[in-house]
């Protein structure tokens, strides 16, 4: 008895294994499409029949051109996913350019469905995660001064961020393990949700006075994506 529970728990955690990871595409591509009349939904998107695709679903122009970092941040990030690519679509990867002005920052952020790899192509920048708060370790930070050339991986979820510490302008790509990975900017999220996060639970969280709150939830806070 006790062999045939055993038996049946390691097929149920396959299982929810199984049921918890995005499955494999099943066909070359599925070109993502806005016509419901015409298309089959999948994980997301209508696409299109692939008798109508053609070589402009599969390419994006214009990553070669610098974007404008005259904003608070000083950063601009430009994202190519499913809804800018539509061949993307069920091929679980994206891509971003990301621009810095000298001292230009993307700030704290995540990606709650993708792990990101960048690479540095111009100027120097100063990059690091965070780490939950496992084995002891209370998020743990992981930094690293990046040059032309240099490569570092932020895992799925985490906080993370980069800064141009260089006197001129930087520029990175990022890829993403994700067709939409989605972007969470803490200090948005945390002082710009709409409706407001409670005071309270902010005064709270933060230990600060409700002024401080009331402050920075008055702010402007900027998207650069």
């Amino acid at each position: 008895m006790a062999a045939t529970h055993f038996l049946v728990a390691i097929l149920a955690l396959q299982f929810s294994l199984s049921y918890a990871s995005d499955p494999s595409p099943l066909q070359d591509f599925c070109v993502a499409f806005d016509d419901m009349k015409s298309a089959v939904f999948v994980n997301g998107k209508f696409c299109k029949d692939p008798k109508l695709a053609k070589a402009e679903d599969f390419s994006f122009s214009g990553l070669n051109i610098p974007r404008n970092t005259n904003n608070p941040v000083g950063s601009n990030v430009t994202t190519v996913n499913v809804d800018t690519l539509p061949g993307l679509n069920t091929l679980g990867v994206s891509l971003v350019r990301i621009d810095y002005a000298p001292k230009g920052l993307n700030p704290p952020h995540t990606h709650p469905r993708a792990t990101e790899v960048l690479v540095v192509v111009e100027g120097t920048l100063y990059v690091g995660f965070v780490t939950s708060n496992i084995n002891g370790e209370k998020n743990r930070l992981f930094t690293k001064v990046l040059n032309p050339g240099d490569v570092f991986v932020f895992p799925i979820g985490l906080i993370h961020f980069q800064f141009n510490v260089g006197k001129t302008n930087a520029v990175a790509f990022a890829g993403l393990s994700s067709q939409n990975p989605g972007v969470i900017t803490i200090a948005n999220a945390v002082f710009g949700s709409k409706p407001p996060i409670s005071v309270d639970v902010l005064t709270k969280a933060f230990q600060v006075d409700n002024k401080v709150i009331d402050y920075l939830q008055a702010q402007f806070w900027f998207d650069n994506n």
